[in-house]
């Protein structure tokens, strides 16, 4: 476990202890500046895995491809222990096709978690992510729960945008953007490192009006007066690696239900840029985790779409 130029409370010790059970050799650092958590944790593990041009893919590429890449030797245990990297400050921290993302030092959470993964399909990954920080971020109710139970009748406050965002829901609106995630994998011998990297909003941000934040800024504050960095880090950390584990062992299937009482765009008007643009009403997603988009334009037609491939927009931007 290490902790560098430590300014807020991170609780690196007590973080290392809640994962260090489900996570043999997870190591906890916390660096007060960086370019990118991401980059900073695909870096290394290309060093130690000797190949250190080896590419970057992401899951919705990965289940396209062969399978057949392996980099060199059989590489010592270590080079795949698991890794939670926190960042006070990231100064060029990357979003999903290469967007940036504004953040600042104790107003935002950025970190990224480096493990060995290996699901039997990588489709629907950023989904389950999504999922398991908007239930550790705003609880809600069983599925089953009766209407007497309280805040059964509640809806979710922070709803997901196919494939990778978390919102925060405002009345009829479709809300704005809270956070993202993105998901990179690097070959470390015979195995796969998968790095997720989490970019919150916590606090108000001066530089909020940044222009390329075209559906406004939010933050986790306007639902929890007490939040601060390290009290949501402390909050995701655990849920995080559980929900990394169970996809592992079942996929995305079991979530779809759970997905779909969040899903931003179900029932929506969205354009989608694939290997050729559409325009349709988003019908939820599928058991591997796709976007289920019908068109009109020749007849009822649907598509599936994966989230290697397109970026959806809502109808209205």
């Amino acid at each position: 476990m290490t902790q560098l130029a430590q300014h807020l409370p991170w609780g690196a010790q007590a973080l290392w202890q809640s994962l260090a059970p489900l996570l043999p050799g997870v190591s906890v650092e916390v660096l007060s500046r960086v370019e990118s958590t991401n980059t900073r944790l695909l870096d290394r593990a290309r060093a130690l895995s000797g190949d250190p041009d080896a590419p970057v893919t992401r899951p919705g590429e990965l289940d396209a491809l062969a399978h057949k890449e392996r980099t060199p030797h059989g590489r010592r245990a270590a080079d795949l222990s698991p890794c939670l990297l926190v960042a006070e400050e990231q100064t060029l921290g990357r979003g999903r096709l290469g967007r940036g993302w504004v953040s600042s030092a104790g107003a935002s959470l950025t970190f990224s978690l480096s493990m060995p993964l290996a699901p039997a399909q990588w489709s629907g990954l950023s989904l389950a992510v999504g999922l398991a920080l908007a239930e550790a971020l705003d609880p809600q109710p069983p599925a089953g729960a009766s209407s007497g139970d309280a805040g059964a009748a509640a809806l979710p406050r922070i709803g997901l945008k196919w494939p990778n965002d978390l919102w925060l829901l405002q009345g009829a609106g479709p809300g704005r953007k809270l956070g993202g995630v993105l998901i990179e994998t690097v070959t470390v011998g015979e195995r796969r490192m998968c790095v997720v990297g989490v970019g919150l909003n916590v606090l108000p941000q001066v530089d909020a009006a940044t222009p390329g934040l075209t559906h406004g800024y939010a933050c986790l504050q306007e639902i929890d007066p007490e939040a601060s960095a390290p009290a949501t880090l402390a909050r995701l950390a655990l849920p995080l690696v559980q929900a990394l584990q169970r996809f592992e062992a079942s996929g995305f299937a079991p979530l779809v239900a759970a997905y779909s009482r969040r899903d931003l765009l179900l029932g929506q008007m969205v354009s989608a840029t694939a290997p050729e643009p559409l325009q349709g009403t988003a019908e939820g997603v599928d058991e591997q985790g796709a976007l289920r988009v019908c068109t009109l334009s020749r007849g009822r037609e649907v598509h599936r779409l994966i989230s290697g491939e397109v970026s959806v927009r809502l109808g209205s931007d």
